[in-house]
């Protein structure tokens, strides 16, 4: 069996909700010990929000914590802060998402967890940056959205700002996060020093949104955006509009209605005109002789009528389910994609195959289907593995830290801890 990348990589999960759980159940998904700290009283808060089923650990919690061990601990105790410290000095790196302060209030400040363990890679999730004026707001997947830029950019010119169904704020941040730590890894390999990594949910939407910043930019020099349906009967002001379905890149796009719109929510297909391909995406449209046609034939030409084009595509698409459409419009290597249902996705036969889908078992509540590895490599393929239970390992972390027998048991007696 070929032996993951993060063997050997030791760490202590001491976040909750989805973007510190995001970060780590990928570094135990490449093969880091990741044990996750949680309180005795009920862990994770996930755990029991939006359950599906009574009594069992919510889909939220199982999906955002696959292969992890579980350590159910009053850290606010002297016993618990003693075996957090016992965690820390063995550790190669602890991840956190609490509030400002929290971690110093409990005797775990950066300076106490540096003397504890000096390769420490100390991992952080905030709202906002440590130089925003913001950074005492409470934060949440929507609040980053709509302060990362996000929002303001999404839905269509006549209607409010939109959050987008993605996790923008909560999973992206994580993904960021563990950008960072992995780099300072690889740093602490050539310097033998821990450090201090952290990632804000603006900055990681921000990041994201970095085409709209482009575009706030290129407005302020010429006063439109050509690439947007505003372009060229509407009006722009002075900041980066919402653009409806617009492509991004400088090549038309649009979703546009196929057979069964009328009773199907998602019968649409994402059809893009790319002006390299122009003269057989006519052809494939029914319209041949736009290839020729002066007030067809360029990019320039067709920015005033696109609208008109994609209406007579839509013609072209009413006879024709969405997946009939893509595949004939493969062939013409016109650039689209039905548009999928989290139902589709869940029974797509090719996400199985390539493990971005997977089906896992879960004690107490029997299989559930969650994502995989979104990164495929060429010498291994991640096994995704069922989330622990609140305080599954705890016994067992103990007996690893050199607790005897006796001292776990008086642990349980005094309800420092809890085991399953």
């Amino acid at each position: 069996m070929t032996e993951l990348p993060l063997s050997g990589i030791k760490v202590i999960d001491f976040t909750g909700v989805q973007a510190g759980p995001a970060c780590t159940q990928m570094l135990a998904w490449y093969g880091a010990d990741v044990l996750k700290v949680e309180r005795p009283g009920g862990g994770d808060v996930t755990r029991k929000q939006l359950r599906d089923i009574p009594d069992v650990d919510a889909l939220y919690f199982t999906m955002l914590n696959s292969n992890k061990r579980s350590l159910a601990i009053d850290t606010k105790s002297p016993e618990g802060l003693e075996v957090m410290e016992k965690l820390i000095r063995d550790a190669d790196v602890l991840v956190e998402n609490f509030a400002p302060g929290a971690l110093d209030r409990m005797g775990l400040s950066w300076e106490t967890l540096q003397k504890w363990n000096p390769r420490l890679i100390f991992g952080s999730v905030k709202g906002f940056n440590d130089d925003s004026t913001w950074n005492d707001l409470k934060v949440y997947e929507n609040v980053a959205q709509c302060a990362g830029g996000a929002a303001s950019t999404t839905g269509f010119w006549d209607g409010p700002p939109t959050v987008s169904g993605a996790a923008l704020g909560d999973s992206n941040t994580g993904m960021h996060l563990l950008i960072g730590i992995l780099t300072a890894l690889i740093q602490r390999d050539k310097t033998g020093k821990g450090q201090k990594v952290s990632a804000s949910m603006q900055d990681a939407v921000l990041n994201l949104c970095r085409v709209k910043l482009r575009d706030q930019q290129r407005l302020e020099a010429v006063g439109y955006l050509e690439e947007y349906p505003q372009y060229p009967h509407g009006e722009f002001g002075d900041t980066v509009p919402r653009g409806g379905n617009a492509g991004g890149g400088g090549q038309p796009g649009w979703v546009l209605k196929c057979k069964g719109w009328e009773t199907d929510p998602n019968a649409y297909i994402y059809f893009t005109i790319q002006e390299q391909n122009w003269v057989r995406t006519a052809e494939a449209i029914g319209h041949p002789e736009w290839a020729e046609d002066p007030a067809y034939n360029t990019a320039k030409a067709r920015q005033d009528k696109i609208f008109e084009i994609f209406g007579e595509i839509e013609k072209w698409l009413a006879d024709k389910t969405k997946y009939e459409a893509v595949d004939i419009l493969r062939k013409w290597e016109v650039p689209c994609a039905p548009v999928m249902s989290m139902k589709e996705l869940a029974n797509d036969p090719s996400l199985r195959k390539s493990g971005s889908i997977v089906e896992v078992d879960q004690k107490g509540r029997g299989s559930f289907l969650t994502v995989g590895s979104p990164v495929k490599f060429s010498a291994f393929q991640p096994e995704i593995k069922g989330a622990p239970l609140l305080g599954e390992h705890t016994d067992e972390v103990l007996a690893g830290l050199g607790y005897d027998a006796d001292q776990i048991e008086d642990f349980h007696r005094k309800k420092i801890v809890v085991g399953s």
